[in-house]
């Protein structure tokens, strides 16, 4: 069924701002309810910093690095990352100035930012922040679709339904990478599309390989191809291999946002090693001795105008090396033949150019609105990923349920379905028993698992001892009738299991005792008050534990997974989303342990036939039968 167009895009505008108000409302919430010592269980928050070192970054930005003020105090877990936007501010005076800032790199004792101003504090705090620039971004693109003409008009009746996709006929190809049949079926058929075309990439299906392959092909084809994805680590990941490939290729962010492994690619990067910078420089530094010329006090009175006109010089030299830094941007820009950014791009570096193809990996992560920043901008689209995993992070309700929660990528697939979309079908990760429950519920069980992997298991590994618990892929631990009830964590935010989670460390410590290493194990609950507890409970060094949302694109050769929901209820919560636990279910590669309590979870259709499913391959244990319940 088609959509009105200007109501849908009205709607999004209207989602967008609800987003936005309970992003702040949040924030501001969380702050006040925390307050200064608890703040930082939240994961958003790091308190009494101090500098450890200072640095200049590309384009002249200020890079702090930030300890705790307490070298004997390790820094608390927290969910801030390279490429998050934060507020650094005075801590200990809430009302007080702040500062905007990225992390730029963060380390296991402290935390690199870039800053465009000096902050001028001794102690810190910092907070994630509320990211209205790219909310904005997404506002202007909404508005100007809705207003479009020409190409991008038939593009968005094409995306709305209102005009039927058009394909060619399929190329023959010499194809760079080894790619299997529906890898190739892919490739083929995307270029194909005139309008839309989508490849639905299940996990271990090598998606992102199939999609490099794709834009090597246009680029070889004369395409000048826009890369992008809604977060920076897919984006990278899309980036190394175009690298591997040799293809020319920009990539657009704040350099604090990239790899610094791929910084020599990045848009500020390849300015800073031109030759105009060494120029662009001078003019900088001459331009600051201007400044300081003019507001330095002296005994003698200046002639009349003098300050006047060495602020107007300093002012002219500025805008010179503005003009020639802009140049070499323009010359990298025009001269790549793919272009990589988020797809929340800032639209100024682009300025009119257009492209032939979009290409829009882990499209399903994104809103909707967020897709139409880059679509802006093309003759084509192919979209990539998997809407059968996590949907768009959305913090209103309202918004959520309106339709905000709906990427793009599933409501073209909801309008089109097979006529559009082609299926990665072959899976590179995960042992068959680990696989097939998922393909059941999700792939029609159209997946499959390579001959490489569909046996493999942690005793094959080397070093690995051949136990109980190393020679077979699913484990299920019931916990039904043991009285393992699941509580509020004080603040009432989030739920925990106390005897969930002793029970997954005691397996996490039996796999580390069969001589797997921490690292090649994950612990994922789906709570946030779970993680937090089996975290603080921990003591294996480089052990990953954290929520479903942490481990999307991830994979593990073991991965545990504490339900946590246990009551008389039968209250399951947001474990509801199956999408969520698709995620969870898919994560390991040799080995899955799930505790959980049949009495609760197995009232939802989902739990009851995974179950089934666990008993069927004789997974499933009582925790009777495998520990002394007190």
């Amino acid at each position: 069924m088609p959509f009105n167009s200007d109501e849908h895009f009205v709607n999004m505008a209207e989602w967008l701002a609800l987003e936005s108000e309970a992003e702040v409302q949040r924030m501001a919430e969380r702050r006040k309810l925390f307050g200064s010592a608890k703040a930082e269980r939240s994961g958003e928050s790091i308190l009494d910093l101090t500098i450890l070192d200072h640095g200049r970054g590309l384009g002249g930005r200020h890079l702090i690095t930030l300890g705790k003020r307490n070298r004997t105090a390790p820094m608390p877990w927290h969910r801030l990352s390279a490429g998050s936007p934060v507020v650094v501010s005075n801590f200990g005076d809430d009302d007080g100035a702040s500062l905007s800032g990225v992390v730029s790199r963060r380390k296991p004792d402290s935390l690199q930012i870039a800053l465009d101003h000096w902050p001028d504090w001794e102690i810190f705090r910092v907070d994630l922040a509320a990211d209205e620039v790219t909310r904005q971004r997404m506002m202007s693109a909404i508005h100007t679709a809705m207003q479009s003409r020409g190409r991008l008009a038939e593009i968005r009746k094409t995306l709305m339904g209102e005009r039927p996709p058009e394909f060619g006929e399929a190329a023959e190809i010499t194809f760079r990478s080894e790619l299997n049949a529906s890898q190739q079926a892919a490739v083929r058929f995307a270029l194909s599309a005139y309008d839309v075309g989508i490849i639905h990439g299940p996990p271990g299906t090598g998606k992102t390989t199939t999609v490099a392959e794709l834009i090597v092909q246009a680029v070889e084809r004369g395409a000048k191809v826009l890369a992008c994805a809604p977060t920076n680590t897919a984006v990278d990941n899309l980036l190394e291999r175009l690298i591997a490939h040799q293809q020319n290729v920009v990539r657009l962010g704040h350099p604090a946002r990239v790899s610094q492994a791929l910084q020599d690619h990045t848009l500020d990067g390849l300015v800073e090693q031109s030759e105009e910078m060494s120029v662009i420089k001078s003019m900088r530094r001459e331009a600051d001795d201007l400044f300081r010329r003019a507001d330095r006090y002296t005994r003698a009175q200046p002639a009349r105008g003098e300050k006047a006109e060495l602020r107007r010089e300093a002012r002219q030299l500025l805008g010179h090396a503005k003009l020639m830094e802009k140049r070499a941007m323009d010359y990298f820009i025009d001269r790549a033949d793919v272009i990589c950014a988020t797809t929340t791009l800032n639209p100024s570096l682009i300025g009119e150019r257009r492209f032939d193809l979009v290409v829009i990996d882990e499209a399903c992560q994104s809103v909707e609105p967020g897709c139409w920043i880059p679509l802006l901008r093309c003759d084509r689209v192919v979209l990539a990923g998997d809407h059968c995993q996590l949907p768009p992070t959305i913090l209103s309700r309202e918004a959520s349920e309106a339709g905000l929660k709906t990427s793009l990528m599933e409501r073209v697939i909801n309008l089109y379905g097979s006529q559009v979309t082609r299926m990665l079908e072959v899976q590179y990760r995960m042992h068959d028993h680990i696989m097939n429950f998922s393909a059941q519920q999700f792939y029609d069980e159209r997946l499959v698992s390579d001959a490489s992997v569909s046996s493999h298991l942690l005793c094959d590994l080397p070093d690995v001892a051949a136990r109980e618990l190393t020679n077979s892929p699913v484990l299920f631990i019931d916990t039904a009738g043991a009285g393992w009830d699941e509580e509020c964590e004080p603040e009432g935010l989030s739920r925990m299991n106390i005897r969930e989670a002793e029970l997954i460390l005691k397996y996490t410590q039996e796999l580390v005792d069969a001589g797997l290493s921490p690292k090649q194990i994950a612990v994922i609950a789906p709570y946030a008050a779970q993680a937090r507890f089996l975290r603080r409970q921990n003591t294996l060094q480089d052990l990953e534990i954290d929520t479903v949302d942490g481990f999307q694109g991830r994979e593990k050769e073991a991965v545990l997974i504490s339900l946590v929901r246990s009551n008389p209820k039968g209250e399951v919560g947001f474990l509801a989303e199956t999408r969520r636990m698709n995620v969870a279910l898919t994560r390991a590669r040799r080995k899955l342990i799930v505790v959980g309590d049949s009495a609760t979870v197995g009232g939802h259709p989902f739990f009851s036939d995974l179950i089934d499913y666990v008993q069927s391959i004789d997974g499933y244990r009582s925790v009777w039968e495998i520990t002394d319940v007190e």
